[in-house]
């Protein structure tokens, strides 16, 4: 290697020995992997840290390490390995804090990976040259930076929509959004000088947030984002005994926009659940 990247390096260590540990001791794992009701309800903050030093197998692990050390040199280059591992942390942070806000009433969400703290390296890197290239696994062509940053974002959201798969959308938009947050902090100058491609990732990404923190049930329901749902009040149950489907969905989400997720009854999020399944 004809270039030197001590910072990653100790990353890539420390994230080695730790996520080792894990596999070979399953109490450890469960003691510092990420899970929702252990931090907001005992107070274990040190597992928004801890679990982006695990991963679930090698291949977790080695891709998170290969785009580490894809992405960090020219950046730990021009901030220093100070600096670049303030960078690296603050974008797992905000990978996990924004998987929090997301999954605050789903007790049992777990995960663990590096990815966060990885999507902020990336979109740093992808502020400091959005016009360079960057190439994909197993692709024979490469893509402008500022467009696999598009990409990313709106994939990501999508997957946060969908949650359709075992992948932590929220986590590497959170991190995205945390890394141009600390491009902001660290050199100011670089996102001025890019400014359109600051605007291009954060606009949408903002937007998003900002729509499911408006009404979240944006996050219930496939295909909604958002429309003025009807309003009924009790005395039309009453007058009609047996409500469709999605008559009842449009009831639970409209609550959910006036009053918030946690305003749902047990039964009522059961229900929820169960108009998810049949409405697909």
């Amino acid at each position: 290697m004809e270039y030197s990247t001590p910072a990653a390096m100790f990353l890539l260590m420390i994230t080695g020995l730790i996520t080792f540990k894990g596999f070979r001791d399953r109490e450890f794992f469960e003691e510092y992997a990420f899970e929702v009701d252990p931090i907001l309800i005992d107070g274990e903050w040190k597992r928004v840290i801890s679990s982006g030093l695990l991963h679930v197998s090698w291949l977790h692990f080695g891709f998170n390490m290969v785009a580490l050390l894809s992405f960090s040199y020219s950046l730990e280059l021009l901030f220093g390995a100070w600096k670049f591992l303030a960078l690296y942390f603050f974008s797992m942070i905000g990978g996990s804090l924004l998987s929090l806000h997301m999954h605050r009433n789903h007790g049992d969400y777990r995960a663990v990976g590096a990815s966060g703290a990885i999507s902020g390296v990336v979109f740093a890197a992808i502020m400091l040259d959005p016009n360079g290239s960057i190439s994909l696994f197993g692709l024979p062509f490469s893509i402008k930076s500022w467009i696999f940053g598009l990409a990313f974002v709106l994939i990501s959201i999508f997957g946060i929509k969908r949650q359709a798969d075992n992948i932590g959308h929220d986590a590497h938009l959170g991190g995205a959004l945390a890394g141009l947050m600390g491009i902001l902090f660290l050199k100011p100058t670089l996102a001025l000088d890019h400014w359109w491609v600051l605007l291009l990732l954060a606009l949408p990404t903002m937007a998003f947030l900002f729509l499911i923190i408006r009404n979240p049930a944006v996050l219930m329901v496939d295909n909604y984002w958002g429309e003025t749902l009807s309003r009924r009040r009790w005395h039309d149950r009453r007058q009609n005994n047996s409500l469709s489907p999605e008559d009842e969905m449009d009831q639970l989400l409209d609550k959910i926009r006036r009053q918030g997720m946690a305003s749902l009854t047990k039964k009522e999020r059961q229900r929820l659940k169960e108009l998810r399944e049949e409405l697909r």
